[in-house]
C-alpha cells in the first residue's frame, strides 16, 4: 500500500498469509455500535455491490505516478467498460483520495473510501482518517453512495502493534514469530477502537474496516464485516464453507479485496503470489519456471465471485485495477513483473527498457471476465 516505502501492498498480502492466525484471539462483540441503515442480507442471493480496488499512491517514477488525467481515464473505464457499480479508493494522500472519490461519484459509482497511511505515528494515521472521512461525509450528503473503511490490516500498517522501528522490521518480526500474540491482539483492538471512534465522529454512513482473514475484530464497532479474501479451493462448496463463519456477526459481509496474480498456479498461492518476483535483484526478476497465465487469474476471479454471489454477500472488490510499477514485458518473461501483479489490466511501457518511458495499460483476460459478469448482473 502506498505510504510504506520499499514494500508494496501485494507484498503485504504475503505477510498476512504467512503469519496466518497467530494474532487471532477472541475479541468479543461488546460495544455494538448502532448501524447506519444496517441490514443483514444473508437471506438473499447475489451481491449488492460489485467493483474493483483503485490505489492512489504516489508511484515510483513520474511516468507511473498518480495524476488527475490518468485517474479520470481509469475511472471512466471502470464505470463504462468494466461495468462495475463500485470502486474502493484506497491509499494515502488526502488530495489523491478525495479527487478520485469525487470523480468516481461523478461517474455514478458507489465509492468505498479507505485512507491507508502506514508507517507513521498513530496520531498522523488518525488525522489522515478524520480528514478523509469528513470529505466522505460531504460526498454522502450530496447524494453519492459512499462507504468509509477506517483502514486496512492495522496489524501490518500501524507502528506499535507489532515490534519494529519500521514496516520492514515489523514484517520480519511477524514472520519470525518475534512478538507476543496476546499483547498484539490487545494493541490491535485498542487502535481499531480508536479508528472506529474517529470514523463515527466524522462520517454518518456505513462504516467498515478491511481485515486480514485471520484478524479477529470486534465487528460490533462497524456496520459491515469487511475482509480481504485470498483463499483458494477447488470446489464452490469449499468457498461457501470457508466464508460462512463471517456471517455469525449478524451483519452484511463486504469482501474488501479478492484476487490473485497472473501465472499458472497463482490462485493456489493466494496472498503469496507476489513472491515469484525476486526483489533482491536489480532489475527484479521472475523466478525460473513460472509460466504466465491470464486465464488462471480470470478463472479464479470468476469462480470466487460466483461463491460471493451464491452466498448473497454485500459486496466484492477485485484487487486491483492497475499496477503501473509492475510492467508486462511480452518478449522478456524473466522480467515480466506483471506476472507477480494482482492487477486486472497490464501495464505496457511505451519504450521498453527505457527507465523514463511512459506507460499505458491494456485489459487482461481477468478484466474481460469480470466485465462480462458485472455487465450481466447489472442488466438483470
Amino acid at each position: 500500500m502506498q505510504g510504506t516505502p520499499g514494500i508494496s501492498r501485494a507484498r503485504f498480502l504475503g505477510v498476512a498469509a504467512a503469519f496466518g492466525g497467530a494474532v487471532a484471539l477472541p475479541l468479543g462483540s461488546a460495544g455494538r455500535a448502532p448501524a447506519s441503515d444496517g441490514r443483514v442480507t444473508h437471506g438473499r442471493r447475489g451481491l449488492t455491490h460489485r467493483g474493483v480496488v483503485y490505489e492512489v499512491g504516489a508511484g515510483e517514477t513520474p511516468s507511473t505516478a498518480w495524476n488527475v488525467r490518468r485517474m479520470r481515464g481509469d475511472v471512466r473505464a471502470i464505470a463504462r467498460d468494466l461495468h462495475a457499480d463500485s470502486v474502493k479508493v484506497t491509499g494515502d494522500g488526502v488530495e489523491r483520495l478525495t479527487a478520485t472519490a469525487a470523480e468516481a461519484a461523478e461517474r455514478g459509482l458507489n465509492v468505498w473510501l479507505e485512507p491507508a497511511l502506514g508507517d507513521v505515528p498513530e496520531r498522523e494515521i488518525l488525522d489522515h482518517l478524520a480528514e478523509t472521512g469528513r470529505y466522505a461525509e460531504r460526498l454522502r450528503r450530496q447524494g453519492a453512495g459512499v462507504h468509509l473503511s477506517v483502514g486496512c490490516e492495522f496489524v501490518l500498517y500501524v507502528p506499535g502493534i507489532v515490534p519494529g522501528a519500521n514496516v520492514q522490521e515489523r514484517v520480519e518480526n511477524l514472520l519470525k514469530g518475534d512478538f507476543d500474540p496476546v499483547v498484539t491482539a490487545r494493541r490491535l483492538r485498542r487502535f481499531t477502537t480508536k479508528a472506529a471512534k474517529v470514523g463515527r465522529s466524522v462520517f454518518h454512513g456505513r462504516l467498515t474496516y478491511s481485515a486480514a482473514q485471520d484478524e479477529d475484530v470486534d465487528w460490533g464497532l462497524f456496520d459491515l464485516v469487511g475482509i480481504d479474501y485470498y483463499s483458494y479451493f477447488p470446489r464452490l462448496s469449499d468457498y461457501l464453507r470457508d466464508l460462512a463463519p463471517y456471517r455469525r456477526f449478524g451483519k452484511p459481509v463486504a469482501v474488501m479485496e479478492f484476487g490473485c496474480c497472473t501465472f499458472q498456479g497463482a490462485p493456489e498461492r493466494g496472498g503469496m503470489g507476489w513472491d515469484v518476483v525476486d526483489y533482491t535483484k536489480e532489475p527484479p526478476e521472475i523466478e525460473a519456471g513460472v509460466v504466465r497465465s491470464e486465464h488462471a487469474q480470470a478463472a479464479y476471479l470468476t469462480n470466487v465471485l460466483a461463491a460471493f454471489e451464491a452466498m448473497g454477500l454485500y459486496s466484492a472488490m477485485a484487487y486491483t485495477f492497475v499496477a503501473r510499477d509492475a510492467p508486462h514485458r511480452l518478449h522478456d518473461p524473466r522480467h515480466d513483473l506483471d506476472m507477480g501483479s494482482y492487477s486486472i489490466v497490464k501495464t505496457i511501457e511505451d519504450r521498453p527498457g527505457d527507465p523514463g518511458s511512459g506507460v499505458h495499460w491494456e485489459p487482461k483476460d481477468a478484466f474481460h471476465a469480470l466485465a462480462r459478469q458485472y455487465g450481466r448482473t447489472r442488466r438483470e
